[in-house]
């Protein structure tokens, strides 16, 4: 599955991508807002991720996307859908991109395309996200698609990155009220 914008590519990851995902998620500012990526983080780490993805059973949905930036042809970051119960309609959302790619409207083009994606090809009901706190630009990119938060978890996970633990903001969006919305 390939989802494309007008500057994106959102597609599945290949081996040959390696040397970008680790120039981008190589950085303690992008990856202690995130669970399982370790700091430093190396080829054969990102090696790891990419054949994982790969090694998915036919019967789980993997909706793990890389983001390609067009001008450069690179992973920039990735974005995707887990935990996918096509029988509850539900999946959760997690994304990420490379500190120097943050500010540009990036995260909002592919999220769209994402939200638009579960919707109306996978029809599912409903997304949700988790993030720390400490981290209101995710935040702020969620309630940009009309996720509302839902709850917190009060020292709920420890980062891989950076070891420290964190509290968990909830977010959840209803098909519906992504419709209703101006996106």
């Amino acid at each position: 599955m390939i989802l494309k914008t007008k500057r994106l590519i959102l597609r599945p990851l290949k081996e040959s991508d390696a040397n970008s995902i680790v120039q981008n998620i190589d950085n303690l500012e992008v990856s202690k807002w995130l669970l399982v990526v370790p700091y430093p983080y190396a080829r054969k780490d990102a090696l790891f991720w990419i054949r994982s993805k790969k090694r998915k059973k036919k019967s789980q949905i993997d909706c793990t996307f890389g983001i390609e930036l067009k001008s450069e042809k690179a992973i920039i970051g990735a974005m995707g859908l887990h935990k996918v119960d096509r029988y509850q309609g539900c999946a959760e959302v997690g994304y990420w991109l490379g500190k120097r790619h943050h500010r540009q409207g990036y995260g909002s083009e592919a999220l769209k395309v994402l939200i638009d994606f579960s919707f109306n090809k996978l029809k599912l009901r409903r997304l949700e996200a988790g993030v720390f706190t400490g981290n209101p630009s995710s935040g702020k990119l969620l309630e940009k698609f009309g996720f509302k938060r839902e709850g917190l978890k009060v020292k709920a996970r420890r980062s891989k990155a950076d070891g420290q633990i964190k509290d968990e903001i909830f977010y959840g969006l209803l098909k519906e009220n992504y419709a209703k919305s101006n996106h």
